[in-house]
């Protein structure tokens, strides 16, 4: 379930002298409009996240120097050096997790984890403490930061 319906980008120009402004014609249920984590690694995270997430149909959306943005449609996951110059380390207790449209989809991300070099924090499964339907995958990335692709069987009981 996508949760951003519609959107429209109202101002093409190049980041980040001036920002683009989403308009949301319609955001459904979402609180976040992106999220993003640091890397040390630049050029090595861009290609762990190139190959990850495009066994869930995600791909680059917008990129700048030290920073690329991924999305099925708009940028809201960004890897980026820490604009501040300082180290980027990973925070304890915090993960992002990824829709993926099947269990296969978790499984084949699991699977392009783990052969870029993630180490594993959870194989693919059924995760029943989260609710029944719920099928998902952890690794940690090259930089620490716990990640994860899941999905979510709606008619499941």
């Amino acid at each position: 379930m996508r949760c951003w319906t519609s959107l429209a980008l109202v101002s093409n120009n190049s980041w980040p002298r001036s920002r683009p402004r989403w308009r949301a014609e319609s955001v459904g249920s979402s609180i976040l409009s992106h999220v993003s984590i640091g890397t040390n690694a630049f050029e090595r995270a861009v290609a762990f996240y190139d190959a990850t997430l495009r066994a869930l149909g995600i791909g680059r959306v917008m990129e700048h120097p030290g920073a690329v943005a991924y999305g099925r449609d708009f940028p809201e996951f960004w890897v980026q050096t820490p604009v501040n110059g300082q180290p980027a380390s990973a925070a304890n207790g915090v993960h992002v997790a990824f829709l993926a449209d099947s269990p296969d989809q978790v499984d084949a991300w699991y699977a392009a984890a783990l052969d870029q070099g993630a180490a594993p924090e959870g194989p693919p499964g059924p995760r029943t403490e989260y609710g029944a339907g719920y099928y998902g995958a952890f690794v940690r990335d090259l930089d620490g930061q716990k990640i994860e692709a899941m999905h979510w069987d709606e008619n499941a009981t």
